[in-house]
């Protein structure tokens, strides 16, 4: 089923009603009977119903001022069965959430209730020394499992650019793709996600073991059909990263280099390409020279060989190295902190006059960059990411967009999609309307069983509400 592309003007229909004094009441005896931790203070609860929805300016004015009524923090399995089977008695809605790193409101309350705070569930339970899977509990910090990993000589595959805040059940559940989108494409495509361990939201909860298959429907579902307690993940060698920075005067040089790299057999982890009047915005690492305004730049993550080589070819790519150092060794802010989504944040944090958007380029690029360019002058500032989709080597986009507002983002959107893009909008409430712009069938059956009441994160799942 096709949705409607139109910008969102007010929350979802249907929503269920917020929970009554009483219910409230009945809700935390019961969970603080079982040993769970109450989140009940004004302060608590404003920071629990919100992430960086404000990145929109769309999204703002809808999602200011929702707020969950009760936080709970469980500690283990068990103790998220009990908040789920209490959810599920008192008819109260139950709203999952990581460290609240996302951008799209996808942890927001829209209906009240209760928001479970799963930063308490941090555990690395196992890790496979022969395979390299490791299980690990939603809660823990993408940093620190990264941390713990190393130590065994791996890494994880696909990193949010909010690595050191992130969790990672918030990145399953929010995320999509990042740092390693170069080498291992979205989080969704098969192979990465091998299983879940799932509460459901009923009188009496259910503790599931999924393996991949069964796991693939809330993968990226805003924790709308399931409660997650533990992951079960594929992880990669890991390998000392170079942090490159390269200079280009000319934009079509630096876009012909950013297509031509990731062709080559190079080992890369990341290419982003900065517009110039972009690069001009961002704070740099300790020794890397502030940009100019003039210079694009490109900002690679490389396998050691790899750098030695992209050295050899900046002459005839028409390009120049401005900096170098090992990931983890240079001072100050890293790259992988310059791009992806951190991109958009610096830019705002300097003019907040910025919003944003998620595209997949058509192929060839050139075309519809110059047509948009055109079309859009400096309202437009380009961010590109390479990214490996459906096996090839593709151009994501990440541009910057003055908001002028909601009719012209509109239009811009259009505009986008008439030159053959696909959006992937942050505008938005709904997972499917944030994605490809159809209801995921089994995203809907895995909220029906189980979710059956519709009492998780309600108003997230087009396909569930209409």
């Amino acid at each position: 089923m096709a949705l409607p592309s139109a910008l969102p003007t007010a929350l979802p229909t249907g929503l269920p009603a917020p929970a009554s004094a009483e219910q409230l009441a009945a809700l935390g005896a019961e969970l603080a009977a079982a040993g769970v931790e109450l989140l009940e203070r004004p302060e608590q609860l404003d920071v629990l119903s919100a992430d960086a929805f404000v990145y929109s300016p769309v999204l703002e004015p809808l999602l200011l001022g929702r707020r969950a009524q009760l936080g709970v923090r469980p500690r283990s399995a068990e103790q998220v069965r009990a908040v789920a089977a209490a959810c599920a008695r008192h008819g109260v809605a139950l709203t999952p959430r990581g460290a609240g790193t996302g951008n799209y409101g996808q942890s927001v309350p829209l209906a009240g209730g209760v928001v479970l705070d799963g930063t308490g569930l941090n555990r690395l339970r196992s890790f496979d020394p022969a395979t390299g899977v490791v299980t690990a509990e939603p809660g823990i910090l993408l940093a620190e499992l990264e941390r713990q990993l190393a130590a065994h000589g791996r890494a994880l595959r696909l990193l949010p650019s909010t690595v050191r805040s992130a969790t990672l059940g918030g990145f399953i559940a929010g995320g999509s793709g990042g740092i390693g989108s170069l080498r291992w494409g979205f989080l969704r495509d098969p192979g990465h996600l091998l299983g879940l361990e799932v509460v459901t939201l009923e009188a009496e909860p259910r503790l599931l073991q999924l393996d991949a298959l069964e796991a693939q429907p809330l993968n990226h579902a805003y924790g709308s059909n399931g409660i997650l307690t533990a992951i079960r993940l594929a992880t990669a060698a890991a390998v000392p990263w170079q942090q490159l920075v390269l200079g280009f005067d000319a934009w079509e040089q630096a876009l012909a280099a950013a297509q031509q790299l990731p062709a080559m057999a190079l080992e890369l982890n990341q290419l982003a390409l900065l517009e110039a009047p972009v690069a001009a915005l961002l704070p740099w690492p300790s020794g890397c020279p502030e940009a100019d305004g003039r210079s694009h730049r490109l900002l690679l993550l490389a396998a050691p060989a790899a750098a030695e080589v992209i050295a050899g070819l900046l002459p005839g790519l028409g390009g120049q190295l401005i900096w170098q150092a090992p990931q983890g060794e240079s001072r100050g802010i890293p790259l992988r902190e310059l791009c992806w989504n951190h991109t958009t944040l610096h830019v705002r944090g300097r003019e907040p006059g910025w919003t944003y958007l998620q595209l997949l380029l058509p192929q060839p690029e050139p075309p519809a960059l110059a047509a948009l360019r055109q079309a859009w002058g400096d309202d437009l500032l380009w961010h590109l990411e390479a990214v490996r989709s459906f096996g090839a080597q593709r151009l994501a986009a990440i541009p910057l967009v003055r908001w002028r507002g909601p009719e012209a983002l509109q239009a811009l959107i259009d505009h986008c999609r008439e030159l053959g893009a696909v959006l992937f909008n942050p505008h938005v409430l709904t997972v499917e309307d944030g994605g490809l712009g159809v209801v995921d069938a089994d995203q809907v059956a895995a909220k029906r069983a189980y979710d059956p009441a519709g009492l998780l994160n309600p108003g997230k799942l087009r396909g569930w509400t209409g």
